[in-house]
């Protein structure tokens, strides 16, 4: 199953975006558009669970998140992709990335299947208070609180 990479773009915006939260400025929309947006855009959505950054020419794992499908599949930063279902990305870019990657570790080629995977209901709970508690000064407690 082949899934698009613009799926693994929003996963990687998402996280990114709440990992840098201090450099940026309060949320100006009303924090349950916010909270819906969230919601509808990560669910049924898949992620790989790692960041990758485009080197020139290249691709390369910069950051892998903890328990997600890249983790598992023992993929590292700094493994640099090789191959990506049977291409070679050597001299691609991050449009090139789909599921079974081909790594270079050290040196050492080395074959890695992995799929991308849709995101649980409680990543996406985390993303929504880790929005909220960030951008718009809610916390999670009183995000938890049922709405009237």
């Amino acid at each position: 199953m082949i899934v698009r990479f613009s799926h693994l773009i929003v996963a990687t915006l998402l996280f990114v975006s709440s990992a840098h939260a201090d450099d940026r400025k309060m949320c100006t929309a009303p924090a349950s558009e916010c909270e819906q947006a969230i919601r509808q855009l990560s669910s049924g959505r898949r992620y790989l669970g790692a960041e990758i950054k485009e080197l020139e020419p290249g691709i390369i794992v910069k950051m892998v998140l903890d328990g997600g499908p890249a983790a598992r599949a023992d993929l590292r930063p700094g493994d640099r992709l090789m191959s990506v279902n049977g291409r070679p990305t050597v001299e691609a870019n991050i449009k090139d990335f789909k599921q079974i990657l081909y790594v270079l570790r050290q040196g050492v080629l080395k074959k890695v299947d992995v799929r991308l995977e849709p995101y649980t209901k409680a990543q996406i709970d985390k993303m929504v208070a880790q929005h909220l508690a960030q951008a718009h000064g809610i916390s999670s407690t009183t995000a938890a609180a049922p709405q009237q």
